[in-house]
């Protein structure tokens, strides 16, 4: 039988993806944590992880021993602090997300729990890939700009971001009014683009929403940060969409201005996704009702 604390270093890898962060995580050296690896790994007689550039990978028995054992773990780290009534602070949470809405929006208010002995392990990413995650219980709550349609996942609706496009003032200016109120798109194809990825997605979203079409437009600068994308508009490097709570206070500085402005904004859905079968922790529906309340006092983004 192994012992709990080769078990506990296990997990550590299986969530965070790397033996260095587990060892960040636990407190201890990656050679301590690749020494106890070694130790489950010969006691189990195969091997649980794949080195890769990418990481540690999961192998199949790492991920079903995951599976029996994370819960068990949690909740055996819980039942000890001396306090029954606070064991839910003294919890680990893994979250994961975008990393502009998670600076930007939820992490800050996860802070009154945090300040309370809550732990947070975050994870960002593109939500294809988080859900995996999700899936393979490395993470226990996604919040997802894609909605979820996996079986081992619930999900609910979180917030609606409402999308807005933008461009320096200068190239605001380039756009003729009254073409645009005519025929938008070529009144915008002079317009390079600055993107979130390749396919365009937040970008072409909007375009075919509001004008029933791909945009024509040259892609100047892709980068996978919103926040990036941002910074690359004011600087001048083309126009772009972003949600509003992102471009708020570029708008009010007058940093950039809005290119177009829709009688409807199009709004695209955040969700907030957990395990299908329940949270199974009381500090996960802990971090997944906070959220949820925190919600509803934002209204739309």
């Amino acid at each position: 039988m192994p012992s709990l604390d080769l078990l506990e270093t296990f997990m550590a890898i299986y969530r965070r993806g790397s033996l260095s962060a587990a060892a960040t995580e636990l407190g201890l050296t990656q050679p301590a944590v690749t020494g106890q690896l070694a130790r489950l790994e010969k006691e189990l007689g195969e091997p649980l992880f794949e080195r890769s550039r990418l990481g540690a990978v999961p192998t199949t028995r790492a991920a079903g021993l995951a599976a029996r054992i994370g819960t068990h773990l949690d909740e055996l780290r819980g039942a000890l602090v001396t306090d029954p009534g606070d064991a839910v602070y003294h919890d680990r949470v893994a979250i994961a997300g975008a990393s502009d809405g998670m600076a930007a929006k939820f992490l800050p208010a996860l802070v009154p729990l945090t300040t309370r002995g809550l732990r947070l392990t975050v994870t960002l990413g593109l939500a294809d890939e988080l859900l995996e995650a999700l899936v393979a219980a490395r993470v226990d709550i996604v919040l997802s700009s894609v909605r979820p349609k996996h079986r081992a996942i619930a999900a609910v609706p979180l917030i609606d971001e409402e999308f807005v496009l933008v461009a320096s003032p200068t190239l605001a200016r380039s756009v003729e009014p009254a073409r645009l109120a005519v025929d938008p798109v070529p009144a915008l194809a002079h317009l390079p683009l600055v993107a979130y990825a390749e396919d365009l997605p937040i970008i072409r979203r909007y375009w075919r929403s509001e004008f029933g079409r791909r945009p024509p437009n040259r892609v100047a600068v892709t980068v996978p940060d919103l926040r990036a994308v941002l910074a690359a508009v004011i600087a001048g490097a083309g126009a772009t969409v972003l949600p509003r709570y992102l471009a708020a206070a570029a708008l009010t500085a007058g940093s950039v201005q809005l290119v177009h402005e829709p009688a409807a904004p199009p709004l695209n859905t955040i969700y907030l996704a957990t395990a299908a079968a329940g949270p199974g922790r009381p500090a996960v529906a802990l971090v997944r009702d906070h959220l949820i309340a925190q919600a509803r006092a934002w209204g739309s983004l």
